[in-house]
């Protein structure tokens, strides 16, 4: 999607998934508009779509470089990486630093009727914000978490307007501060993720949650407003090909209502792991008591159940899982946390690369894009509240709940919701997460056991071995730091025998993903990962591969050679040409692989690199189901 950075982007879009299905290329806006019956929610965006698109506004900030100079900057973005400000590390304290942003803009006449809002994707950390010099409402606090105005009664149809943001990048809450200033990673400023105007019909459907199971169960909990006569919401399940899963339901609304829930069964749906990320729609219209359609949104999901099992283990769809994953921020070394597709389709795949089935979003929620392709190409997720050993207030930290869930909670990737770090969780928000998402999926307090599930971190081999003998299910959020541990592949091996085949363990999170170095343009451009200090991962700042990476993508490899002797033996007269495989998939039966074999020549030690294909094939893929162990016949020449 490209357009003129000195201009926005005006769409029409369908729900909350339809931005990001847009920018997957799985449907377009439009054409998902086409196959509804009503009117849908229509977006304006004011900044660019993401890192990669950006719109200019005018900046300044007030202190640090370039302090007091009105400029243009490129949104979203975070301003230290475009010359503004400070570089802040972690609790490093800095002089207060406030970004003032003005954009201009001109909504559509046609939009008179209609109930407009403001939103905000994220802003680092307070925002005030203005529209034509009229406050929006209160100041937002908390830096990882979407906003919105009703700025109806502000808006001028058809002629321009004047937004202006002022961004704090310290809060004025100290447990804010605490949360999320205070961490071991780079503090940031700005505008990081888009802002648009919302604009919904009169009577809408505010927003869905959704519980879809594995048996075929389909609840959706739909928030209603603006309705003033009797009607009904009418819903029809869909393949994303478009195809009918079913016929429509509905249920009757009353005037006034503020929710509606729908239900229905469909018949053997194709299930969601992250081995068959296997998708569905549902099209939800808020229709007039006559029929007339109303409003018209699209949300997507996946069938499948979350279970853990206390004293045994966690369960996807009635089997029991392995994660192996690692811990991802949001960061790039010369855009800081304002992202894209295109980066996170990068990290995704080289996690999967590595035969990874799971990420932690560590320490705060990702952009929504970020879980779009997590479910569209298969990875578990465990979703954070912000906390590193300091947690929220729970007057401030309520609200911040209740954004992340309502945002994320029909995402079928997220297994988990983490509150908060290594204490960093205030228990009095455990259960907020609940109230707002239908599924109850279970919260992690990662470092310690919670909702029976031991997450602690950095245990030793010895302490390790316990764990996984033990009676609690066993699922370190962190686990062989990159930095102590001399690479995050040092050691898995051994780790891994314990953890990969023990009854309670759930699997584990190495600690990190990337190296997070900052572009310093203060010092000639040097990548800069303040000391020690900054993450430590498997991969270089660029996503540059390192030795753990093979180590990593071959321990985790979901196929493996039953036999360690084959490794390292020479095979005698009598080998018949087959090798006994171990099938470590958790829903994947070894037929559905392809296998292929080489004969190489090596030369004699000191004869110089390199080596000879003397012959090549394919073997058929033996039937072998997941965890369990059969023969690969290889068809090897005489």
């Amino acid at each position: 999607m490209e357009f003129d950075r000195r201009t926005a982007l005006s769409i029409s879009t369908v729900g909350a998934a339809t931005a990001g299905l847009s920018a997957l290329g799985v449907s377009s806006a439009g054409e998902a508009s086409a196959a509804l019956a009503g009117p849908a929610t229509e977006t304006m965006l004011l900044t660019g779509c993401d890192a990669d698109h950006t719109v200019d506004w005018d900046f300044q900030v007030t202190a640090g470089r370039r302090a007091g100079e009105w400029s243009r900057i490129p949104t979203p973005s975070n301003w230290e990486c475009h010359g503004f400000g400070s570089y802040h590390y972690g609790g490093d304290l800095v002089p207060a630093e406030k970004g003032n942003y003005r954009h201009r803009f001109t909504p559509p006449a046609s939009w008179a009727g209609r109930r407009i809002f403001l939103v905000f994707e994220a802003a680092m950390t307070d925002a005030e914000v203005r529209v034509n010099g009229v406050s929006a409402g209160p100041v937002h606090q908390g830096g990882f978490y979407r906003f919105r105005y009703d700025v109806t009664a502000l808006l001028r149809l058809g002629e321009p307007n004047l937004l202006e943001a002022t961004v704090s990048k310290e809060s004025a809450d100290n447990s804010v501060n605490d949360a999320e200033r205070r961490g071991d990673f780079w503090n940031f400023g700005g505008l990081f993720r888009p802002v648009s105007l919302q604009a919904f019909p009169a009577a809408r459907i505010d927003r869905v949650a959704l519980d879809a199971r594995a048996d075929g169960t389909f609840t959706a909990h739909v928030t209603l407003a603006g309705v003033t006569a009797a009607g009904r919401v009418v819903a029809q399940l869909r393949r994303l090909d478009g195809t009918a899963v079913g016929g429509p339901f509905s249920v009757a609304v009353a005037s006034g209502a503020t929710g509606a829930t729908l239900t229905t069964t469909a018949s053997q749906p194709a299930l969601w792991t992250a081995e068959t990320p296997n998708l569905h729609q549902v099209e939800l219209t808020l229709a007039s008591a006559t029929g007339v359609p109303l409003h018209s949104v699209v949300e997507r999901f996946g069938f499948r159940t979350v279970e853990v099992r206390a004293g045994d283990g966690v369960y996807v769809n009635g089997k029991r899982i392995v994660l192996k994953g690692a811990n991802r921020h949001t960061f790039w070394p010369t855009s800081g946390r304002a992202s894209s597709p295109r980066l996170a389709r990068l990290d995704i795949g080289l996690m999967k690369d590595m035969n990874m089935n799971a990420v932690r979003m560590s320490h705060y929620p990702p952009d929504a894009f970020f879980l779009d392709l997590c479910d569209e190409l298969g990875l578990y997720v465990l979703d954070e509240l912000t906390g590193w050993q300091r947690r929220y207030d729970e007057g401030v930290g309520a609200p911040l709940v209740k954004a992340l869930v309502e945002r994320d909670v029909n995402h079928p990737s997220i297994l988990f919701w983490d509150n908060g770090n290594e204490g960093g969780w205030n228990t009095a928000l455990d259960d907020d997460f609940g109230q707002c998402d239908p599924q109850r999926r279970a919260v992690l307090h990662p470092w310690t056991t919670f909702s029976g599930v031991d997450t602690s971190h950095y245990q030793t081999y010895n302490s390790t071995a316990s764990k996984a003998a033990g009676g609690t299910v066993f699922l370190p959020t962190e686990f062989l730091h990159g930095l102590y541990d001399g690479g995050a592949g040092a050691g898995l091996n051994d780790y891994w025998k314990l953890m990969g085949g023990s009854q309670r363990s759930a699997g584990g999170f190495l600690w990190a993903l990337v190296d997070e170095s900052v572009v310093r343009d203060d010092r000639g451009g040097v990548l800069d990962t303040n000391g020690s200090r900054a993450p430590d991962g498997i991969l270089g700042p660029y996503r540059e591969k390192e030795g753990s990476f093979f180590t990593i993508k071959d321990i985790w490899s979901p196929v493996q050679l039953a036999n360690p002797s084959y490794y390292d033996s020479v095979f005698p007269a009598s080998f018949d040409k087959t090798v006994k495989l171990v099938n470590r998939y958790d829903f994947t039966n070894l037929r559905t692989c392809r296998f292929g074999w080489q004969l190489l020549a090596f030369p004699a030690p000191g004869a110089g690199p390199g080596h000879r294909i003397l012959a090549q094939g394919q073997a058929e893929a033996p039937d072998v189901a997941p965890g369990a162990t059969g023969a690969l016949a290889l068809g090897l020449p005489a």
